[in-house]
């Protein structure tokens, strides 16, 4: 098997085929829909740590939803943007071009007007470019353009499915917040239903921060948290990609794979490609996993630690104290007198200096529920490459 053809898609969304697992998740969200086809506005938050997934459970709860439910589904990527009206635009420009290839887009055509501007090659793409006073007044009457456009989709489609991911920008803007509880409102005091499942998607710390914006929002949400893969899920996971090419594992790798993705989708996909491309017999077994482990572990740090983060782990110092923290497996949290037994006296010096570091980095936080001097890390993917770099320590002490 050629290794162009590696069945894992670091840095994307999962593919549908590859989806494990979210089963209670799955079935909430679609509940949440079917509940807006009958005219009952829902508005879900979807939460979860970087690397969890969150992404790939609304891609496929989305292709679930127009499936099976009549939806019309759009799961629009709004990262870098912190301009509501581009927001907007980008919202219409991606129907649009996810129409093109349906018996209904005509239907869609005649609804933006002379707003649609043909591009790309051989005019084969579509962009949505109204004047900045029309894309105006589309902002300030979003719910009935949705409306308005049910009615012309009223014979295909009965409920909006509309997925707005990697809010960042906006999560921090004062009028997003206030636009989005006034279209709340809109829609809930209208005579006229609109069947929508608004689903935003993002980290708990944007939640937080529109709340704090416009309190009236910690009433709106339904907030679904999403949580890392079980051990059998993970199994799973790497068990179907490699069945995708043929590629058999043998047990002791599929457990030593799973145990090191630590259930986060994202690092699955990094040890499982580095996993594929160290073998050499398309049979995985557990030496191939060990190489793909420690070859996931720079991967990890490059790609997925913030530069901030990468940079102050620079300091030796740092680093060996990271690796002590997360030398247990799957234990997050640890208290400041049980570390310090086990660190070094140069290492004792940069103590203070080092937690205050990293609680200033978000690498580490306190944790209320062990008590005084307890804290965790903030998310799994510090605490797995510090983990995969431990590991890689050792096996490098005695190689």
């Amino acid at each position: 098997m050629p290794k162009d053809y590696s069945p894992f898609t670091p840095g994307q969304p999962v593919p549908l085929e590859f989806f494990v697992g979210r089963v209670p998740e799955i079935e909430k969200l679609r509940n949440l829909t079917r509940a807006a086809a009958s005219g009952q506005l829902k508005v879900v938050f979807l939460t979860g740590e970087r690397g969890i997934g969150k992404s790939s459970l609304v891609a496929y709860v989305r292709a679930a939803v127009e499936r099976n439910d009549r939806a019309l589904g759009l799961h629009t990527f709004l990262g870098g943007i912190n301009c509501l009206e581009e927001a907007v635009r980008r919202i219409f420009d991606r129907l649009l071009n996810e129409s093109l290839e349906y018996s209904w887009y005509e239907k869609i055509k005649q609804f933006f007007g002379d707003h649609i501007r043909q591009v790309g090659l051989l005019g084969t793409t579509v962009e949505f470019k109204p004047s900045p006073e029309d894309l105006s007044r589309i902002l300030h009457n979003f719910a009935s353009a949705l409306r308005k456009l049910m009615q012309k989709l009223e014979e295909e489609k009965k409920v909006i499915f509309l997925a707005l991911d990697d809010i960042n920008g906006l999560a921090s803007s004062p009028t997003f917040a206030n636009w989005l509880k006034s279209l709340v409102d809109e829609i809930a005091t209208s005579l006229k239903p609109l069947p929508l499942c608004l689903v935003l998607v993002g980290l708990e710390e944007r939640r937080q921060s529109l709340i704090e914006l416009q309190p009236s929002l910690s009433r709106v949400f339904d907030i679904i948290d999403v949580k890392v893969w079980c051990e059998d899920e993970t199994k799973e996971f790497f068990r179907n990609a490699f069945a995708r090419v043929n590629v058999p594992v043998e047990d002791r790798a599929l457990s030593l794979l799973s145990r090191f993705a630590g259930g986060l989708p994202v690092i699955a996909h990094e040890i499982g490609d580095a996993t594929f491309n160290a073998d050499t017999d398309d049979r995985i077994d557990e030496k191939d996993a060990l190489k793909g482990v420690f070859a996931a572990a720079d991967i990890v740090g490059r790609k997925h630690l913030e530069p901030q983060v990468f940079q102050a782990i620079r300091s030796t110092r740092y680093r060996t104290i990271l690796r002590k923290i997360a030398k247990k497996p799957f234990d997050v949290a640890f208290t400041a007198s049980e570390l310090r037994s086990l660190l070094a006296a140069e290492e004792i010096k940069v103590w203070h200096n080092f937690l205050s570091r990293m609680k200033e980095l978000g690498v580490l936080e306190p944790d209320p529920e062990r008590g005084r001097g307890a804290y965790r890390f903030k998310n799994h993917l510090h605490y797995l490459y510090f983990w995969l770099e431990a590991e890689r320590a050792k096996k490098a002490k005695f190689d």
